[in-house]
């Protein structure tokens, strides 16, 4: 990772390099859950300046299987990507639905037993089996099994938390360096491997978390843990403190950020890379992201630099301009906002697809202005 800082500021400027090209921090990863940003070719995803994307282990290990993506060429050969590609381990999807429904598996030292929802099938995940996936889905960046938890837990069980988490990041390390030599890969084609730190609202256990993944050493961190309370407040000071007591000269993973503005505010406080299914799931659902006259005038971003419209409502049958004038994504530029409206109401699959690409060429324009 090569860095340039602002002077005067604690905003990073970036390069992440990885086996399969760079990417310019900060950035935003729409998340490809089951191998694919859900509506979206990835022709149109390169269009919009997408740099990379997620993939999430859990899903992709379920179905296909990681034996069915390694036998076709890899991940960036079954999804036709060429660009970087970050694995989540899989362990959030896990231990929610475990959290949700006891019946539905168990959490050991050893991992996590599930059972499949749709099938009934029982799985294993431990923290070497979630590595070993990973590695059979050949991307370029990994997240270690990790033990999330709820913000509302108890001291003692978040400490527990904690604790879990950095031993299993310790076995994942292990696995990580077994893999590469097992496979032969070679230093300058080996995947990127990110520790989590937990910890929840408790600075004392965020700073115990990063102080020994740190001592494991890793390529980068990330923020483990839900980032606002049970009231959707954003968790400013720990999101600003789990910053501060990580390396200066790693990248910094904020995973599943977020709004726009939460993206801004983490920016700020020295977090690199984003990713969440916001964008396109508004999208869906015919919310769509607008940049705000006065955001469009200067490069301040506060906290109403955008808006964002719901082109189902009435209002927008008879308006025939583009739904952000300022936007060069395919929707803005070819079709307005009636249209857009009228295949929502027609119930139109190319709705969703030009909905999303929207949003997610706001997100990419939203990382070129922190880059500015």
């Amino acid at each position: 990772m090569s860095w340039e800082k602002k002077i005067g500021t604690i905003n990073r400027i970036g390069i992440l390099t990885t086996k399969s090209g760079v990417v310019h921090t900060p950035f935003f990863m729409p998340d490809a859950t089951r191998a694919t940003v859900r509506g979206v070719m990835p022709e149109e995803l390169r269009k919009v300046q997408i740099e990379a994307l997620v993939v999430n282990t859990y899903h992709l290990f379920v179905q296909p299987g990681e034996r069915l993506i390694s036998a076709s060429g890899g991940i960036h050969q079954f999804m036709q990507w060429d660009r970087p590609i970050l694995s989540d381990s899989g362990g959030y999807q896990v231990f929610s639905l475990i959290h949700k429904d006891a019946s539905l598996g168990r959490i050991t030292e050893e991992g996590a037993e599930f059972r499949v929802p749709t099938t009934g099938e029982k799985k294993l995940l431990t923290p070497e089996r979630s590595i070993q996936v990973q590695f059979d889905l050949g991307v370029d960046i990994m997240i270690v099994l990790d033990d999330p938890r709820p913000n509302t837990i108890s001291y003692e069980e978040m400490s527990e938390s904690v604790e879990r988490t950095i031993r299993w990041a310790k076995r994942c390390k292990d696995e990580f360096h077994r893999q590469i030599e097992a496979r032969g890969i070679a230093p300058d084609k080996r995947p990127l491997l990110f520790g989590v730190v937990q910890g929840g609202k408790e600075k004392d256990l965020r700073l115990r978390c990063a102080e020994a993944l740190k001592e494991i050493d890793f390529d980068g961190y990330g923020f483990g843990g839900r980032h606002i309370d049970e009231d959707g407040t954003l968790l400013e000071e720990i999101v600003r403190y789990t910053a501060e007591v990580m390396p200066e000269d790693k990248p910094r993973f904020a995973l599943g950020v977020g709004t726009p503005s939460d993206i801004v505010k983490f920016y700020r406080v020295g977090w690199d890379m984003f990713d969440c299914v916001i964008p396109t799931r508004e999208g869906r659902h015919g919310r769509l992201f607008v940049w705000s006259r006065e955001a469009l005038e200067s490069d301040a971003l506060e906290s109403d630099f955008y808006t964002t419209i719901n082109i189902t409502n009435a209002e927008h049958r008879e308006d025939f301009g583009p739904v952000d004038p300022s936007c060069d994504c395919e929707l803005c530029q070819k079709y307005s906002r009636s249209y857009l409206k009228h295949l929502f109401s027609a119930g139109e699959p190319l709705a969703l697809t030009l909905a999303s690409i929207h949003n997610l060429r706001f997100y990419t324009r939203l990382m070129e202005r922190l880059r500015r």
